[in-house]
């Protein structure tokens, strides 16, 4: 049995190619493409419907002399499946659609007759703002004032919606009082918890303690002009008049010793020191010499 596909082929000894003749296609000419109905349509000669997408074995052509720009518009040709009249249409690129030739009726869409309404009313408007301008005012305050009454309705329904969702919700409460109270009290005391204790910590006390304060910016510049007037003073000493800048700021600060405990200290033990020492040395030996 041969190969089907072979690799190598056998060529005469007296093999031309120029001999071949080559093949020249017209520009009219027609291709064989496999395509689908675009639309519904009925046969004009026996009134077999014809579905949208039913696949067809169609012949292609393009226009001649028949362009949308510099788009090409093309014509098929297909055939009823009932009784093998010759249906045409072809490409309508202004439209974006396609269009019946003959053989065949398109099915009534109503969404393309609105479409064509609507676009028919729009252009008719276009041209009667455009030869009057009072006409082209009306028009703009009439959509504003629509404008408006869309807005103040949208509003209304975003009030009634929250209106119901209040409802919903303090009807689930009442439902269920056992279940924990919503989040908003919970964070309101909290606030006021953390308030108080600010005001405890920054407030000063019945018996003149002091509590911590916070640092501003005019209290330093007020500190810092009291420590220059007291170092500038004339009771002040020229030594610390003269001082850095370190033994001027520590001339407004003061030594705070701790306050005595009330009652009798407890004796404890005094340490020997050298001088106490010395102290008793000495005493020992005049008393020596005395005697």
């Amino acid at each position: 049995m041969s190969e089907r596909k072979v690799q190598n082929k056998y060529y005469p000894p007296d093999f031309d190619p120029a001999k071949i003749p080559r093949l020249r296609l017209g520009k009219s000419r027609q291709i064989k493409v496999r395509l689908m109905a675009p639309f519904s349509m009925r046969c004009a000669t026996c009134g077999q419907w014809i579905g949208k997408g039913t696949k067809f074995n169609a012949r292609k052509e393009a226009a001649e002399g028949e362009k949308f720009h510099s788009i090409q518009i093309f014509r098929f040709y297909i055939r009823c499946q009932r009784c093998a009249a010759e249906i045409t249409f072809r490409t309508d690129p202004e439209n974006l659609n396609y269009e019946v030739e003959k053989g065949a009726q398109r099915n009534f869409e109503p969404w393309r007759e609105e479409k064509e309404i609507n676009e028919r009313l729009e252009r008719e408007k276009e041209e009667a703002e455009a030869d009057n301008p009072i006409k082209a005012l009306e028009n703009r305050t009439e959509q504003s004032r629509r404008e408006m009454e869309d807005m103040d309705h949208i509003d209304e329904l975003r009030v009634r919606n929250a209106r119901a969702e209040r409802a919903v919700a303090a009807a689930a409460a009442a439902a269920a009082p056992d279940q924990t109270p919503s989040a908003a009290p919970v964070d309101d005391e909290g606030q006021a918890e953390d308030d108080e204790l600010v005001r405890r910590a920054f407030a000063t006390a019945a018996d003149g303690s002091r509590r911590i304060k916070r640092a501003r910016e005019d209290d330093a510049v007020e500190r810092e002009h009291a420590i220059r007037r007291s170092a500038a003073a004339p009771g002040r000493p020229a030594a610390a008049a003269a001082a850095g800048p370190l033994s001027r700021a520590l001339l407004g600060i003061k030594k705070v010793k701790p306050k005595a405990a009330d009652g009798p200290a407890p004796e404890a033990a005094a340490a020997p020191t050298l001088g106490g020492m010395l102290c008793a040395y000495g005493d020992g030996s005049s008393s020596d010499s005395d005697a």
